[in-house]
């Protein structure tokens, strides 16, 4: 079982976008050292305290400062933008950077209606999910006879095409083109274990698989002390609490008890949508994530974890790669 990284390339309280990106670059060059499997960055736009909108660019980046690694978008907002546009920029990465670039596709336009709107222009009621994805894998495969359109950088460069969600929409989607699923458990855990039993069962061979690949996603906030490891993660709960209540900043500098500084009712809220997460001493992180491992039997799994300070930040994930490499020796 591969363990891999995904990042949202936080910008912290008191800090800028700056920072952020070459803190980014970092992580992903540890990541390396430390035997992820893949190193993916998410499209989110308006948030104040992300700096991976430009995904495609970051992707570039971050794959120029590495050398191993997989690179990719866990995911790519696909209702933002145009098929052809998409394949143009991943066929790019893939001619740049070879057989190391991964693209995971979003159903989610990863915004608010607003920022939605400005970013497509036009808004229509009508769900092209499905039909877009399977015109992005054409534009990135062979070139059939007569084609007319045809992604330059792109075709042929067969980029990996991967399908998000936090739903049952997508495992059934996954399953019925015969594509690795990831689960956003991560942040909407409820349909997780649903989500897995149907793409498992549904699940048609492809071109691309021949049998079913479920990436589940969770959070680890480890350190060399317990309790600070639950300090650490109060300023992921702060960032959801502010974002469920409409106020969004940069990523919160964390608290000695986040009941001091939120809603009990909130709090209840974001421990549930934390739910598949991993938080403690590396002895504490490996019993929960051996549980959640065994649970949902996942053939991957990719490690987040919004952490204020980049030093600590790193350490989490440490502590995460050897719990990881102890999980699965063999990896």
């Amino acid at each position: 079982m591969r363990y891999s990284l995904l990042d949202l390339a936080p910008i912290p309280e008191g800090s800028d976008a700056a920072t952020a990106v070459r803190n980014s670059v970092a992580l992903a060059r540890a990541a390396e050292t430390l035997g992820f499997h893949r190193y993916w960055l998410a499209e989110h736009h308006n948030m104040p305290g992300i700096a991976s909108s430009a995904t495609a660019v970051m992707i570039g980046h971050i794959a120029a400062a590495t050398t191993t690694i997989r690179i990719g978008a866990g995911g790519i907002m696909l209702p933002n933008h145009a098929p052809l546009v998409i394949a143009e920029q991943f066929g790019t990465l893939a001619t740049i950077h070879g057989d190391r670039i991964d693209l995971g596709l979003g159903r989610a336009p990863g915004t608010d209606m607003e920022t939605a709107r400005a970013l497509r222009r036009n808004m229509t009621a009508q769900d092209s999910f499905p039909q877009d994805v399977l015109e992005l894998m054409a534009y990135l495969g062979d070139p059939e006879p007569n084609q007319r359109l045809h992604a330059i950088p792109g075709e042929g460069t067969k980029v990996p095409v991967w399908i998000l969600g936090s739903s049952l929409y997508g495992a059934q989607l996954a399953a019925h083109l015969g594509l690795p699923y990831a689960f956003a458990s991560h942040f909407a855990p409820d349909a997780l274990e649903e989500a897995a039993e149907v793409y498992r069962r549904g699940f048609q061979p492809s071109q691309t698989l021949e049998k079913p690949y479920f990436m589940m996603a969770m959070n680890i906030f480890a350190a060399d002390d317990a309790d600070e490891a639950v300090r650490l993660k109060t300023s992921m709960q702060q960032a959801f609490i502010r974002l469920r209540s409409g106020q969004r900043g940069k990523l919160p500098a964390p608290v000695d008890r986040i009941e001091d500084v939120a809603d009990p009712r909130w709090i209840e809220a974001v421990n549930d949508a934390l739910s598949v997460s991993a938080t403690g001493t590396a002895e504490m992180v490996k019993a929960q994530t051996e549980a959640l491992i065994a649970r949902y039997r996942p053939d991957e799994v990719i490690i987040s974890g919004q952490i204020h300070d980049p030093a600590a930040r790193l350490r989490s994930f440490e502590i995460a790669a050897e719990v990881m490499a102890d999980l699965v020796p063999d990896t």
